[in-house]
């Protein structure tokens, strides 16, 4: 049957049939997606072989539904192109298909984007998430532009990162984004902010026509519950288990006071550093001191992003033990 769809600031009202006109399936991008940890040793160099095993912990132990590679998590500002190009290789001989892979190709500059996004579809890449271009603050009709080239020059569903907060751009509101994904711009959404009022707009507006991701640390539960297809985070490095319990509650079994449950298991490791509880550190060094004080590989980021010092890490391990994280297979007990 035919409907009458309503399009925003602008679009005319017009009947169409009800379908998914896409030119891509979108169905692999739902779930738990960690924006993965890239791992480098303590001279600041690639580690390519401890990457390797926290991906594979991340696929076979902790059983996440896909991986986001080079992300902000993976620490793509602090690598050059050459380096993310060994990164994405690394990925899909890790990862095999098991998992789709979306790979961060973003960047300032158009002309390094396009060049970092024709190398993630050359190596494996199921997607490409990319970042508002950072720092230099262009106009809105530059960044749409920025968008427009990014999606002609390859063939492979596009995440927009809309991520203000890190990139210091404009961002684009949920009306704005809707235009672009009848331009077939855009495919998917991580939407980056502590608000979940983009997500319910998105799904209001789009429902399934894009994968909506749901994107900060600070309110997983209710960005799945307000829509999200699925929730992309780097606390996703130590919390993808519970992560998983959460979205089978919450979206799958539609059980939402389950999911508030488990939601509050996980708020702890969120607290670590929405409160700062270990000092003035970043969330990757929390990450890898957890990972660390679990018994598997940490790593180090680059530099200025130092590791913990010796007080912050035994204040994480008493954090953590109050908290049932220390030991994180019973992280979930009684919930």
């Amino acid at each position: 049957m035919p409907f009458v769809e309503w399009k925003p600031d602008g679009f005319e009202c017009h009947e169409q049939e009800k379908e998914n006109n896409m030119p891509f399936s979108l169905d692999r991008f739902r779930g738990i997606f960690p924006a993965a940890l890239t791992m480098f040793d303590r001279d600041n160099l690639l580690d390519e072989e401890a990457t390797a095993r926290h991906w594979e912990w991340l696929i076979e132990k902790q059983r996440v539904d896909g991986l986001v590679i080079a992300g902000t998590s993976g620490e793509f500002i602090a690598m050059d192109s050459e380096e993310r190009k060994r990164v994405f290789l690394l990925a899909r001989d890790v990862v095999r298909g098991r998992v789709p892979l979306i790979y961060g190709s973003g960047h300032y500059s158009t002309k390094l984007t396009i060049d970092l996004s024709q190398e993630a579809e050359k190596c494996g890449a199921d997607a490409i998430i990319v970042i508002l271009p950072y720092y230099q603050k262009p106009s809105k009709a530059a960044v749409i532009e920025h968008f427009r080239r990014v999606r002609k020059a390859v063939d492979l569903p596009v995440m927009l990162y809309n991520n203000p907060g890190n990139s210091v751009c404009v961002d684009f509101s949920a009306t704005e984004i809707v235009k672009l994904v009848e331009e077939d711009v855009f495919h998917m959404v991580k939407s980056t902010y502590g608000t979940v009022e983009p997500v319910h707009d998105l799904s209001y507006f789009l429902d399934d026509r894009i994968a909506i991701f749901y994107g900060s640390f600070l309110a997983g539960f209710e960005g799945l519950c307000a829509g999200a297809h699925g929730w992309i985070s780097g606390l996703l490095n130590i919390a993808s288990g519970a992560a998983q319990a959460l979205y089978q509650a919450t979206v799958v079994d539609g059980d939402v006071r389950k999911g508030l449950k488990i939601w509050k298991r996980i708020l702890p490791l969120v607290h670590l550093y929405t409160y700062q509880q270990i000092g003035p550190v970043s969330d990757l060094a929390i990450y890898r001191s957890v990972l660390n004080l679990w018994g598997l590989e940490g790593g180090y980021s680059r530099d200025p992003f130092f590791p913990l010092d010796q007080k912050q890490v035994e204040t994480l391990r008493g954090i953590l033990k109050q908290s049932g994280w220390l030991d994180p297979g019973r992280a979930l007990d009684g919930v």
